[in-house]
């Protein structure tokens, strides 16, 4: 007697990792992008909904009590043209009250190009597109600060 093994025709991985990408592409209702400035970094999630902005559980004026601050945060949508249009769900740490919201511009701003790559030229002469590299230099030995000395005496 011969017994016969019946072969099972496998998917092709190639036909795997399609559906895979089918599935993230469906499942992704969100813009994500991410922001740094000295100390602080943020996280931003642009959702086409109805509009709002919640950063770290807290409304915009909660977390931001000073006037200034949230009208930067606000600025790449006005030159944009795009006020009112997005629900804004912002996880930020680290630095203090300017950093953070010079990471949420930046990262607000990183959205609205994924979003419409026409945006880009805007948002780049307003300068909202370069990462400020400027960071706290660090303390030497032999020195009170980064660069302050003791006071120097001949004698």
């Amino acid at each position: 007697m011969v017994v016969e093994k019946k072969k099972k025709i496998k998917k092709t991985t190639v036909e795997k990792v399609e559906k895979k990408e089918i599935k993230k592409e469906t499942k992704k209702k969100y813009i994500e992008a991410v922001g740094r400035r000295k100390a602080s970094i943020a996280r931003v999630r642009l959702v086409k909904d109805s509009p709002g902005f919640i950063i770290n559980k807290k409304t915009l004026e909660e977390y931001f009590s000073l006037e200034n601050s949230y009208k930067k945060i606000l600025e790449p949508f006005k030159t944009a043209h795009l006020e009112n249009t997005f629900f804004v769900s912002i996880k930020v740490n680290g630095g203090g009250i300017t950093g953070q919201t010079e990471a949420i511009r930046l990262g607000i701003s990183r959205c609205l190009v994924k979003i419409d790559e026409k945006l880009r030229p805007a948002l780049r002469k307003a300068g909202f597109l370069t990462r400020d590299a400027r960071i706290v230099e660090r303390k030497k030995y032999g020195l009170k600060k980064a660069r302050k000395a003791a006071q120097w005496s001949k004698r």
